[in-house]
C-alpha cells in the first residue's frame, strides 16, 4: 500500500509539473504610413484705413457663438433682455416663460437622466437644425430643444412629462 501511495504521489507530481509552452509565433509586422507635410500659405490680413468699423466685425459674430440659457431649471432668468438680439427681445414675456419644473418632473429628469436641464435657450441660427417638424437644437448631445414663436428654444415636454 506505501508503494502504492508513493507512485500515485510521484505521477500527481510528475504530471503537475510539465509546463505547457506556446507555440512561437511571429510578430505582426508594423507598418506606419507617414502623410506628406502639408504646405500652408500664410494670407496677411488686408486692413483698410477708411473703414474702421470694417476692420473688426468679429465681436457681433462670436457673441452667439454658443446656446445661451434664459431660463434655468429653477424657473430663474440667467439672460437679461439686453444680452438677447434685438429681434427677439422684444417678442420675449418672461412673465409666461418662468416657470420651474415640478418636483416630480425634476426627480424624473434626475432618474433618468442624472441632471435637470435648463428650460429655455437662446440658440444662434448656425447652431440649430431644421427638419419637417420644426427648428431645434441638441443640448450637451441628450436634450433637444424646439424653437417656438418668440424665437427662444424650448425643452421638449416628453423628456418631463
Amino acid at each position: 500500500m506505501k508503494r502504492f501511495l508513493w507512485f500515485s504521489c510521484l505521477f500527481v507530481l510528475a504530471s503537475c509539473s510539465k509546463k505547457v509552452h506556446p507555440v512561437a509565433s511571429k510578430p505582426p509586422v508594423r507598418t506606419e504610413t507617414v502623410a506628406p507635410p502639408k504646405t500652408t500659405t500664410v494670407v496677411p490680413p488686408v486692413i483698410h484705413e477708411e473703414t474702421p468699423a470694417a476692420v473688426n466685425p468679429a465681436p457681433a459674430a462670436t457673441a452667439f457663438a454658443s446656446p445661451m440659457i434664459v431660463i434655468d431649471e429653477s424657473g430663474k432668468i440667467i439672460t437679461s433682455r439686453d444680452k438677447l438680439p434685438e429681434d427677439i427681445a422684444g417678442k420675449v414675456d418672461y412673465k409666461k416663460i418662468t416657470r420651474a419644473f415640478t418636483p416630480d418632473q425634476r426627480q424624473n429628469l434626475i432618474y433618468r437622466f442624472k441632471m435637470v436641464p435648463p428650460r429655455v435657450l437662446f440658440v444662434p441660427e448656425k447652431l440649430a437644425s431644421k427638419s419637417a417638424k420644426g427648428t431645434y437644437c441638441v443640448y450637451k448631445k441628450k436634450f433637444w430643444y424646439w424653437k417656438k414663436d418668440d424665437g427662444l428654444f424650448y425643452l421638449d415636454e416628453t423628456y418631463y412629462q
